[in-house]
């Protein structure tokens, strides 16, 4: 069978897909041992994980782009889980790092226009989930930053505050939160969770995608495998099987 008349006959093949939306802890999440590949991992036949981090971004920043990742003419009906994790660079101070800083009441203006932009191209609340920013270990990152020439530029308590308006926004409109600033500090020693002091070490990858995973494996675990299993496959008429 020519492979144009295989084409007409059979149903056009779509993966649902997962969108993940972040900064670089989503951009590196594709590393080896990392939370996004974990994920694609669990979900390859399901569905599509799709990495959209975009290092040392911000919210005011990522709503801009947002309708050019996604729009009702993309298929968004197609999109069955949206990961939206910012506020590492948001949460830099103001007086250091004046280009990544966003004002508190911005960044959560920002979170929140980002959901309803996604309700509005008809991606319900219950396939969103906000993360919030990890927890910072000041002297880590003071070392990662004095290396560079800079003087450091985020403190942990600040991170907490921005945390907290991202699990808020989370809880006003709706959406599942994954508040990693709580939960890793739950730990004596959340160090252990961060590479540099900022972004994730591997054991940090291992506790974001153990989270994400117990959240996303119920909204997730009804979609079918795409294609027959091989040995399922009719090898005296795959057509019957596969079209």
């Amino acid at each position: 069978m020519a492979l144009k008349e295989a084409g007409a006959r059979g149903r056009l093949l779509r993966w649902p897909r997962v969108l993940l939306f972040g900064d670089s802890i989503t951009e590196y999440s594709f590393q080896e041992n990392g939370w996004g590949a974990y994920l694609a991992e669990r979900l390859v036949r399901k569905c599509d994980v799709v990495n959209r981090g975009i290092s040392g971004y911000n919210t005011r920043w990522a709503k801009l782009i947002l309708p050019r990742l996604i729009t009702e003419s993309t298929s968004a009906d197609s999109i069955v889980a949206v990961t939206i994790f910012f506020g590492a660079n948001d949460s830099a101070l103001k007086e250091l790092n004046p280009k990544q800083h966003v004002p508190l009441e911005e960044y959560a203006a920002n979170l929140k226009s980002m959901v309803q932009y996604l309700k509005s191209v008809d991606i319900t609340a219950d396939r969103i989930i906000l993360i919030t920013p990890p927890p910072l270990q000041e002297s880590a990152w003071e070392k990662a930053c004095l290396a560079k020439g800079d003087k450091l530029n985020r403190c942990n308590a600040t991170t907490g505050q921005y945390a907290q308006a991202c699990v808020q926004v989370a809880r006003e409109c709706g959406t599942d939160v994954l508040d990693l600033w709580t939960l890793m500090q739950k730990s004596q020693d959340f160090s252990s969770y961060l590479s540099d002091g900022l972004h994730l070490s591997t054991k940090g990858n291992s506790f974001v995608a153990a989270q994400l995973w117990s959240r996303l494996e119920n909204k997730l675990s009804a979609l079918p495998s795409l294609l027959p299993y091989w040995r399922d496959v009719d090898h005296m008429n795959p057509e019957a099987s596969l079209l």
